[in-house]
């Protein structure tokens, strides 16, 4: 215990010297750069379009925020599983579905790792996968409309942290428990926790053509925690490959009982035997208890179904689907290259990167090379799977990714840096400082089979002095390098939504073409839909108030309502008449316990209004939407309620 404290406070002290070392390159180097070229690189003149989208998780705003790089301009934010009172999402009685879980309306999540959907190992702009850690849940985001429209929660797990990384050609995205628990949950000593607690990795399956996920199957492991993935790719095909610490099983101050092992593991899943395995018949159904929500774009409505069972299975009934490859030290990142012959492990408490050889390993596990087991598991001799290490890289190392042309970029928290290395040979090439703590890197597709290069994008914990002080805590940011020469330069840092986690990098023009305009009116399926003036109408079920109501450049129909009474529920279903291409409308009723609605052309959404007191109140357009803006306004009348006064409505009539 007194080796691995020492240990740890070594490396902070040794950081000491390299955020020295990095203050003065930043004072020589990169503010020469800086005053030179850069701002022309990332300089998008107005008018024109970014070429790369890059979608950035919000971490503890359970949010994904998209900007445009280069210019590191914000483009939208994408509510998941936060409620968002800009959108409504959340609000409205559309999407609150989609905030539905087995412990209620959870209208929050800390969101870290986004994914895009590949084909053949490439990024195809279909759709976004972003895990919840907190509640776990894996979400979709369809890349058409940039709203979520699926959130599947997982049971039997806890800190869904090693999410949602897709296989090459997303037949599964992923979740992986960090926090190993009781499987099924019950009421135990929390010092029992060794050998019966569980770590589950469950594999969610995508419908190739709409993209419908279902858990598949949950594959029950050790109770260790499972930290990050990563897809086999090209060879390596069929495995995932999935990042450990707590190997100790330790359940109390971890930060020193789960840094006793010079190693711990990265588990290889082949999926494939697996898959085969429950294909047959295989696995056990267990009951469980999870929600599964989806948006449907025809309805414009999201329906929350409870799922009551899952698919277990037993890592030791299919003989030869798990092996642990032995890593130093507490792995974060678990990153596989272009090709998918090597799994670099970023060990958190370890002076060097390891680097292991895919085909070493397949050489390992049919020549049984083991070097004993855990729970029943084989573990391959490390010697026996290592292609290599880089040597003295950093310190901290967290994750890593590639830009296509037999380069490595890996972040280092301790030492604020991105180093550059060769994955062939291992040698470090180049290194530049971050501003400061950088957790996770991205380049566009750089966890692919087929990367874009030319960025990288580091994001950074703290900044302290690189912005305008805002109180006790100081934005977080993303900071910019082009990797084009052999020598990265930083050309540009930008705030960022929340905690930036990680991230996924796309070119622009494979999403931008199949952005939709607009909802056909003609296709509005929605249940409360008013698809002509002429069906615009209120009407009253007992003390439920049912507004059917249309907007358009520049008023409601109606805009005026009477008979309304203190005590009534009143729903607003209001439908954009808009068939123009950015054109939504927003509604807005004085004392309505929610936020506004924001509807898009061609969508209908709901809102619950409960008046208190009489008098005549206002509603109105929340949107600037033309020059009349001010004047597209109603009232509704509320009378006591024992009024005998009949519902009327009218627009432009005495």
């Amino acid at each position: 215990m007194k080796k691995s404290i020492l240990f740890i406070l070594s490396l902070f002290v040794a950081a000491s010297f390299f955020s020295c070392d990095n203050s003065e390159s930043s004072k020589n180097g990169d503010r020469g750069a800086l005053a030179s070229s850069a701002a022309e690189k990332v300089y998008v003149a107005p008018g024109e379009h970014d070429e790369f989208y890059a979608f950035i998780s919000g971490g503890f705003s359970g949010q994904l925020s998209v900007y445009g790089l280069p210019s590191g301009r914000l483009l939208k934010v994408i509510p998941v599983f936060s409620q968002d009172p800009e959108k409504a999402w959340g609000y409205n009685e559309e999407t609150k579905p989609m905030l539905n879980t087995s412990h209620g309306f959870v209208p929050w999540d800390d969101a870290h790792h986004p994914d895009i959907s590949q084909t053949d190992g490439k990024l195809d702009g279909r759709w976004v996968f972003i895990n919840g850690n907190n509640t776990p849940r894996i979400a979709k985001v369809d890349l058409t409309t940039f709203e979520t429209t699926e959130i599947i929660e997982v049971p039997n797990s806890a800190g869904n942290h090693s999410s949602s990384f897709v296989t090459e050609n997303t037949e599964y995205v992923v979740a992986g428990t960090r926090f190993s628990v009781p499987v099924p949950q019950r009421d135990m000593p929390i010092n029992e926790y060794k050998g019966n607690f569980k770590g589950s990795l469950t594999f969610i399956s995508v419908d190739p053509e709409e993209g419908h996920m279902d858990i598949k199957f949950q594959l029950m492991m050790p109770g260790f925690d499972y930290d990050l993935a990563h897809p086999g790719r090209g060879k390596s095909h069929g495995w995932f490959f999935f990042s450990t610490y707590n190997t100790e099983e330790a359940n109390s101050l971890l930060e020193v009982n789960a840094s006793q092992n010079d190693k711990d593991f990265i588990a290889a899943v082949n999926w494939k035997k697996i898959e085969e395995y429950v294909n047959n018949g295989g696995g056990k159904t267990m009951p469980a208890n999870y929600a599964h929500n989806i948006y449907d774009d025809d309805t414009h409505t999201a329906t929350s179904t409870m799922k009551k069972e899952v698919l277990v299975v037993d890592p030791l009934e299919v003989p030869g689907a798990v092996f642990l490859l032995p890593t130093p030290k507490s792995p974060h990142g678990c990153d596989v290259n272009p090709t998918g012959e090597y799994i670099v492990g970023n060990g958190k408490l370890s002076a060097d990167l390891t680097v292991h050889s895919y085909t070493k390993m397949i050489d390992a596990i049919e020549n049984e090379k083991f070097d004993g087991e855990a729970y029943g598991i084989p573990i391959l001799k490390f010697e026996d799977v290592l292609a290599g290490t880089v040597k003295q890289a950093g310190l901290g190392p967290l994750h890593t990714e590639f830009d296509g042309e037999g380069n490595a970029y890996t972040s280092f928290f301790i030492s604020s840096e991105v180093v550059k290395w060769n994955v062939e040979t291992r040698e470090v090439i180049d290194r530049k400082p971050c501003y400061y703590s950088v957790g996770h890197v991205m380049i566009p597709g750089g966890n692919s089979a087929d990367p874009f290069g030319k960025y990288v994008l580091a994001m950074n914990k703290i900044t302290k002095d690189r912005y305008l002080p805002t109180g006790p805590e100081v934005t977080q940011s993303a900071q910019l390098y082009d990797i084009t020469g052999e020598k990265m330069e930083l050309l540009l840092d930008f705030p960022t939504i929340g905690e930036p986690h990680y991230a996924a990098g796309i070119p622009a023009d494979i999403v931008k073409a199949n952005s939709r305009k607009i909802f056909k009116l003609d296709e509005n399926k929605h249940e409360y839909a008013t698809l002509s003036n002429g069906d615009a109408r209120v009407e009253r079920d007992g003390n439920e108030v049912h507004v059917y109501m249309t907007m358009i450049r520049s008023h409601f129909t109606p805009d005026n309502i009477e008979g309304i009474k203190v005590g009534d529920k009143v729903y607003f279903h209001v439908t954009n008449h808009e068939q123009d291409y950015d054109v939504p409308h927003g509604i807005s009723m004085i004392g309505a316990n929610t936020s506004e609605l924001l509807i898009m052309p061609g969508q209908t959404e709901t809102f619950v209004w409960e008046p208190k007191q009489p008098g005549v109140w206002p509603f109105y357009c929340t949107d600037f939407c033309s020059a009349l803006h001010q004047e597209m306004q109603g009232y509704v009348r509320v009378s006591p309620a024992n009024s005998n006064i009949e519902l009327s409505w009218s627009l432009g009539e005495d």
